[in-house]
C-alpha cells in the first residue's frame, strides 16, 4: 500500500488569528498569507499543515458544520526542555491565548501544558523530564 499521512488540516474562523497563533510557535507562514482562504507549509521531514477557512469548507461541502463540544486532535509541539515549556506557555497565555492545562509533571516522565489555539483546538507542549 503506497498511503501516508501528509497533511494535516485545520478549519479555521479567521486565517489572520490562527496563523498568528502558530507562528508564536515557530512555524515560518508568510504575513501574506493571513488574507488567504487556504494556507499550507511544509514541516521538516515533509509533513505539510494546512489551515482553510469555514467560507473554503463550505464552498465544496455545503452540509459541514464547525464542531460542537471538545476538540477530538490536538497538535504536539515538542519544547527544549520543561523551562521551555513554561515559557511558551506564559507567553501564549499571556498574549491572550487560552490556557487549558497549566504546566505539570506528567506521570509518563514529561512536562507538559495545553493551550487552545484560536479555534479551540487543543495545542499541547512538552518536555522530557530530567531522569
Amino acid at each position: 500500500m503506497s498511503v501516508s499521512l501528509n497533511v494535516i488540516g485545520l478549519v479555521v474562523k479567521d486565517m489572520a488569528a490562527a496563523l498568528a497563533f502558530y507562528r508564536r510557535l515557530g512555524l515560518d507562514l508568510p504575513a501574506t498569507a493571513d488574507a488567504e482562504p487556504h494556507v499550507e507549509v511544509t514541516l521538516p521531514g515533509g509533513l505539510r499543515i494546512a489551515w482553510d477557512t469555514t467560507e473554503t469548507i463550505g464552498s465544496f461541502d455545503p452540509d459541514w458544520s464547525p464542531p460542537h463540544g471538545s476538540p477530538r486532535m490536538s497538535l504536539a509541539f515538542a519544547c527544549a526542555d520543561p523551562a521551555e515549556v513554561d515559557q511558551v506557555y506564559a507567553e501564549l497565555t499571556a498574549a491572550g491565548y487560552e490556557g487549558h492545562k497549566q504546566p505539570w509533571d506528567a506521570f509518563w516522565g514529561q512536562r507538559y501544558a495545553v493551550v487552545h489555539d484560536p479555534d479551540g483546538n487543543g495545542v499541547d507542549l512538552f518536555a522530557p523530564l530530567p531522569q
